[in-house]
C-alpha cells in the first residue's frame, strides 16, 4: 500500500479546489490510490460548515484591497485562514482501505483527525517543537508553560463523502501570523496562532523551510498510516496512472 505524493507549490484556492474534485472523482472511482496533495495559497479565508461570519474581522473593502479572496465550503470547522508560508495538506483517502486502528469496515472520521494530528505533532518534532494536542479543540498546538499559554500551529478540517476524504490541514511554517489578526481562528478567541519558524531555535537543523516542513509532513504522513510514499511530478502522471 502506497501514498501517492503530489506537490503542487503555489496555487489559488479555486484552481486548489478544483484540483481535489478530480482526485477525488478518481479515488471514488478506483482508478488511483490514496493521495496526498501538498500545496501552499495566496491568501484566502475559508468558512466551513459551522463558520459564523462574525469571525470575519476585517471588512470586506479592506480584503477586497487586499486580493484576499472568500469561500464557503464544505469541510468541518469555522473560519480559517491560508497563505504563503503555510503548508497545505489534502489527502484523498478512502476511509475504507486498510488503515492502522481501523475497527471496522471504515477508519471512523475522527480516528483520521486524531492520525492527521500525530502526523503534524511527529514533524513538528522533526524541528525540535513539542506540540500536542489539546482536548476539545482540534489541531496542533505548542505545550504550555508557566505563564505562556499553548499557541495553534496547525489546523484541521476534513469532508468525508462516500468513504473519500478531503481537505486536511494547515501547517503554519513561515506564515506571517499578521494576516491571522483579520480573523477569529477557528472561531477560539482566547488562543493565539504560532509558526514553526518562530518556534524552532536559532541555528537548528534541518531549518523551517516549506520545501523541509512539505517533505517531513509527508514522510510522517507514511509513518503513521503506515503506507510507503511515492512522489508523482504532475497531476496528468496521477490521473494518467488511472
Amino acid at each position: 500500500m502506497v501514498i501517492q505524493l503530489l506537490q503542487l507549490g503555489r496555487v489559488s484556492y479555486a484552481d486548489g479546489l478544483a484540483i481535489q474534485k478530480q482526485v477525488i472523482d478518481a479515488r471514488k472511482q478506483g482508478e488511483i490510490g490514496d493521495t496526498l496533495l501538498l500545496l501552499e495559497h495566496p491568501p484566502v479565508i475559508t468558512l466551513g460548515r459551522n463558520a459564523h461570519r462574525s469571525n470575519i474581522v476585517a471588512s470586506d473593502e479592506f480584503l477586497a484591497a487586499r486580493g484576499v479572496e472568500l469561500h464557503e465550503i464544505n469541510r468541518g470547522g469555522d473560519v480559517t485562514y491560508h497563505g504563503p508560508g503555510q503548508l497545505v495538506g489534502y489527502p484523498i483517502f478512502d476511509l475504507r482501505g486498510e488503515s492502522p486502528g481501523k475497527k471496522g469496515p471504515h477508519l471512523g472520521a475522527v480516528d483520521y483527525v486524531r492520525m492527521l494530528e500525530e502526523a503534524l505533532i511527529r514533524t513538528c518534532a522533526d524541528f525540535g517543537v513539542m506540540t500536542q494536542r489539546v482536548c476539545g479543540r482540534t489541531g496542533v498546538w505548542t505545550h504550555a508553560g508557566g505563564s505562556i499559554a499553548e499557541k495553534k500551529i496547525a489546523a484541521i478540517g476534513v469532508h468525508v463523502s462516500q468513504g473519500v476524504t478531503s481537505h486536511g490541514f494547515a501547517l503554519n511554517v513561515t506564515a506571517d501570523l499578521r494576516e491571522f489578526d483579520w480573523i477569529v481562528p477557528c472561531g477560539i478567541t482566547d488562543k493565539k496562532v504560532t509558526s514553526l519558524d518562530l518556534e524552532v531555535e536559532d541555528g537548528r537543523e534541518p531549518a523551517a523551510t516549506m520545501a523541509n516542513a512539505a517533505n517531513s509532513a509527508a514522510k510522517q504522513m507514511g509513518r503513521v498510516f503506515e503506507r510507503q510514499v511515492l512522489q508523482v511530478e504532475s497531476l496528468e502522471d496521477l490521473l494518467k496512472s488511472a
